[in-house]
């Protein structure tokens, strides 16, 4: 189910200014009244699309678009995430490879062990379902060697945001790559060259010192009770552990890989072979495949009784109910900005205004994304806006059209804030209040997207002999 498209139109100014007031309002309900995120979400979403003249008829259908098109995405892959994560968490498992990363990497440097491997978790694994399956391993080298949380949490949760939004064969840079007539091979290749050095300075530079400024603690919404951990305890190999959380990795690329492979004309999506491996390569599909996996390696193999196992796997869902129906009322609230038409009047003027492409493209992705809060949307808005004049330009050579999909992309990922589903799930499962998340969160997905804005630049400059 996609985003309502409502047939009133209002003013640019006015939509603006609605937008404004619903996100300071929410902010205060929050903040100040401390009414919990969820009901403040709601109330501000169904005053924004009265606000915005949503028909009585449609105003519940339109709330309900935004919430349950985001559940679709979230709500199995936070579930199924959340389970692996409570079976690897009270079996032992992730201690088991916190205490070898640290042994390999050394206690200093385990946060960047941690970002490395969300970095080559992120290539095919989209950023919530990666952050979820990785949150177990963070939480244990964080218990383990102490100190703020988002010392260890920050910097691997800004890998995995880098990759999503840089690198095919994620949706928005393919999407992108496909309207603008880009190289999908050349666009990849750029996109790590973008997505490393944002990392380096947003991630690790900025995490560092977002770590020592805000001490927060170790979050408990994975940690199952002290008797069901020391039941279902087993100290499993480090291989086990290995290969639960490799296996999603080279299932989920069996879809996003072939996907690419397409887009490239190498293989065809018609080819029932092709169309079976990215079955088994959808992430719910392999998130389950791993889940069941888990099942039978921590539990049925180590002679764990049926009910225990269905007790730990039950327990892991009560905690991220909260994070599900916050983030779901966040896809709510973006939907409803959407289904007001203020993405498309923000991109429409700023389209008239003449800046160069590359910038142009860039402004508009960042202003979408800020007003309605998707970033796949602000991309593909921005691409489909730039089209023509990208098109119609034969002048631009294929490095030209990489770093200008790359600028776009930039600009898509800036200052993700109260109207994006993805704040709130980094929220509720760092337990961060709503300011902390807008120091630090919203302030290093600024940050992505001016860096990496400024490399796709470079790149283009020097594509372009300037």
């Amino acid at each position: 189910m996609t985003d309502l498209q409502l047939n009133w139109v209002l003013s640019t100014p006015a939509l603006l200014g609605i937008a404004a007031a619903a996100i300071a309002l929410l902010l205060v309900l929050i903040m100040k009244f401390k009414i919990h995120a969820f009901l403040s979400l709601i109330i501000v979403s169904i005053l924004t699309a009265v606000a915005t003249g949503v028909p009585t008829a449609q105003l519940v259908p339109t709330l309900l678009v935004g919430f349950s098109g985001t559940l679709g995405s979230v709500a199995l892959l936070v579930g199924l995430g959340a389970m692996l994560g409570r079976m690897l968490e009270t079996s032992g498992g992730a201690q088991v490879l916190t205490d070898w990363l640290i042994s390999k990497f050394g206690e200093k440097r385990a946060p960047l062990a941690l970002a490395v491997a969300s970095l080559m978790f992120g290539f095919p694994i989209f950023f919530d379902a990666g952050l979820v399956v990785m949150l177990p391993i963070i939480f244990a080298v964080a218990r383990r060697l102490g100190g703020s949380f988002l010392l260890y949490a920050f910097p691997s949760a800004v890998a995995f945001s880098v990759m999503h939004i840089f690198v095919p064969p994620h949706p928005g840079p393919v999407a992108a790559t496909g309207l603008l007539g880009a190289d999908v091979g050349l666009v990849l290749i750029f996109g790590l060259i973008v997505a490393l050095p944002t990392w380096y300075f947003v991630g690790h530079l900025f995490g560092r010192y977002v770590g020592k400024k805000y001490n927060l603690p170790v979050p408990s919404i994975l940690r199952g009770s002290t008797g069901e951990m020391a039941e279902f305890a087993s100290a499993p190999k480090l291989g086990t552990i290995l290969t639960l959380l490799l296996l999603p990795l080279v299932l989920i690329f069996l879809n996003t890989g072939l996907n690419m492979l397409a887009t490239a004309g190498i293989v065809s999506l018609d080819d029932t072979w092709v169309q079976i491996l990215r079955v088994f390569g959808e992430t719910p599909v392999a998130l389950l495949i791993t889940v069941i996996l888990a099942m039978i390696l921590l539990g049925w193999r180590k002679r764990k009784s049926s009910s225990l196992i269905e007790t730990v796997v039950d327990s892991a869902l009560g905690p991220v109910c909260s994070v599900i129906l916050i983030t779901g009322a966040g896809g709510m609230f973006g939907g409803v900005l959407r289904a007001s038409g203020i993405g498309n009047a923000v991109a429409d003027s700023l389209d008239s205004i003449g800046l160069p492409v590359i910038i142009a493209g860039f402004v508009i992705a960042a202003v979408v994304r800020i007003a309605q809060g998707s970033a796949t949307v602000a991309l593909i808005t921005a691409a489909a806006l730039i089209q023509p004049v990208v098109l119609d330009n034969p002048a631009y050579n294929p490095v030209q059209l990489a770093a200008i999909v790359l600028a776009l992309a930039a600009g898509s990922v800036f200052a993700g804030h109260v109207n994006d589903s993805g704040f709130w799930l980094v929220s509720r499962f760092f337990e961060m209040d709503t300011k902390t998340t807008l120091k630090t969160w919203t302030v290093g997905q600024a940050l992505v997207g001016v860096i990496g804005f400024v490399i796709a630049l470079a790149i283009f400059l020097i594509a372009s002999g300037v």
